[in-house]
């Protein structure tokens, strides 16, 4: 059995969501004691419960201790192939819907057909990456490693009443994956960006944050191309931007930022832009969230990768230490090169 201390390394969510889901590919009993516990909430809160046991109903697998605030649980994984079709899951809260899908991606590469996956709870919060950088930025950065997984929002949430709604399509994958080598930022060829409201069109909140972020990036010498989208579908107000710089050597980098009360249009603007060109001015060929989102799916992969980050975090290292304890898989560091030997996986 799998034993984890949930208190270890960032002592976050991020520790549940990916040690269930390794523990799924395996086939190998997770325990795992002390959850979140350097978090001001420890135990699950509902997207972690949510997703744990979205793991679980994937294999047929078995949970003890899955309840809110629970700081202990066993979860026994089931079989492989994993289960594919249609699924839908609703956390309830506005806890974040693209954290539940984080843990479900890696298991519905390895279904045995195609996985639609209906997520329900919030899409734009503080703490969590975007909707908008999961599919523009880790799904791509899978897709360059030979897998394919698609996103659809059907509406936005925010918080505090959630309401969002996505839609995750993932194809099996007929090999292991490749191995993501990118050690070269290179020139940016292209900036894009996505500016969100939602029942704000009288406040000008979209285009008020798509103009400041084309304004800053002009300043630095590019040109940002800004879509904007003013939404009533949404439960509440809300809002989030979104940008993404492209380089001539195929590196994604992302940054963005969700609305709230408040934080102005021009703030968000700002924070967005800046966290951006930090990481490109740091030389990284990911962005600072992807650098250990694209972890777990190294260490699954047939071979070295390679890629630079803008700095090294706690959830960088909590990563690493799963999937050498998990997978056995080799981990390097130097500076901010981190490589990867995979294990080459394809099911157990």
């Amino acid at each position: 059995m799998i034993e984890i201390d949930g208190g270890e390394k960032s002592g976050s969510g991020t520790l549940v969501r990916f040690a269930v889901a390794l523990s799924t590919l395996t086939g190998e009993p997770l325990h795992m004691v002390r959850i979140r516990a350097a978090r001001e909430r420890a135990g699950l809160r509902p997207q972690h419960l949510q997703a744990v046991r979205a793991c679980a109903s994937l294999c047929g697998g078995r949970l003890e201790g899955d309840s809110v605030g629970s700081r202990e649980i066993y979860y026994y994984p089931g079989k492989y192939p994993f289960e594919s079709g249609s699924r839908t899951w609703d956390i309830g809260t506005a806890g974040s819907a693209t954290m539940v899908g984080f843990a479900l991606i890696p298991i519905a590469l390895f279904a045995s057909a195609p996985s639609l996956l209906t997520i329900r709870g919030g899409l734009f919060q503080d703490f969590a990456p975007t909707a908008f950088h999961m599919r523009e930025i880790l799904f791509p950065l899978i897709g360059q490693m030979g897998g394919f997984a698609e996103l659809n929002m059907i509406r936005p949430g925010y918080v505090p009443r959630g309401g969002g709604e996505l839609r995750i399509l993932v194809k099996p994958l007929k090999s292991p994956l490749k191995p993501l080598d990118m050690t070269e930022t290179g020139e940016v060829a292209r900036i894009r960006g996505i500016s969100l409201a939602s029942n704000l069109e009288a406040g000008r909140v979209a285009r008020r944050m798509a103009e400041k972020c084309s304004e800053l990036v002009a300043a630095k010498g590019h040109r940002a191309d800004v879509e904007i989208i003013e939404d009533s579908s949404a439960v509440q107000q809300g809002a989030a931007l979104f940008l993404k710089a492209e380089t001539r050597t195929g590196c994604l980098l992302g940054s963005d930022r969700a609305g709230k009360r408040g934080r102005s249009s021009e703030s968000i603007a700002e924070h967005v832009v800046g966290a951006l060109f930090q990481d490109i001015a740091s030389g990284a060929t990911v962005d600072r969230f992807a650098a250990d989102q694209i972890i777990l799916y190294a260490g699954l992969a047939a071979g070295r990768s390679r890629y630079l980050t803008p700095g090294m975090t706690d959830h960088i290292r909590s990563n690493i230490w799963l999937i050498e304890k998990i997978l056995g898989a080799g981990v390097e560091v130097r500076g901010n090169m981190i490589t990867i030997s995979g294990i080459g996986y394809f099911g157990k």
